[in-house]
């Protein structure tokens, strides 16, 4: 393949076939599927190092002050997900989980419908989301009462 290297992509066989993932891994259903199996690997794969061996708090900021992030818990909801407690994955951070879904279903085009809205408007999605998860994360630990 012309170029592979720069891809970085190997060349030869092997890197015709993960060329032709990565391409596939971009469009149609082919892609969603894809990807849902890659996270469902990878949530597989996080719940058993968990179970061997439990890292504790990952997030750096909750870590050293005891405040959550509005991402933290996402971690975790690849780790219910892989221990097969979907219920506990959408407590652990609903945010997270649709950021999750919205990746995974990217190739059948609803990412355009993201990009088509104005960036303000996008931009105060983002805001009003990630304000939503940190007072979520706030009530899930108990450092904020409702």
């Amino acid at each position: 393949m012309p170029g592979a290297a720069a891809t970085g992509v190997p060349d030869g066989a092997l890197g015709g076939i993960v060329s032709r993932t990565l391409t596939a891994a971009r469009h149609g259903p082919v892609g969603v599927v894809l990807r849902v199996a890659a996270m469902a690997m990878a949530a597989v794969g996080a719940s058993w190092i968990h179970r061997v061996n439990d890292p504790g708090v990952l997030c750096p900021l909750r870590a050293f002050t005891g405040i959550p992030c509005p991402l933290c818990g996402g971690t975790t909801v690849f780790i219910e997900f892989g221990s097969g407690r979907p219920a506990q994955a959408v407590l652990a951070n609903p945010v997270a989980l649709t950021g999750a879904l919205g990746v995974a279903l990217a190739p059948l085009g609803l990412g355009g419908r993201w990009w088509a809205l104005q960036p303000k408007t996008r931009a105060w999605l983002l805001g009003s989301a990630l304000v939503g998860s940190e007072l979520w994360q706030l009530v899930r630990l108990g450092l904020l009462r409702v």
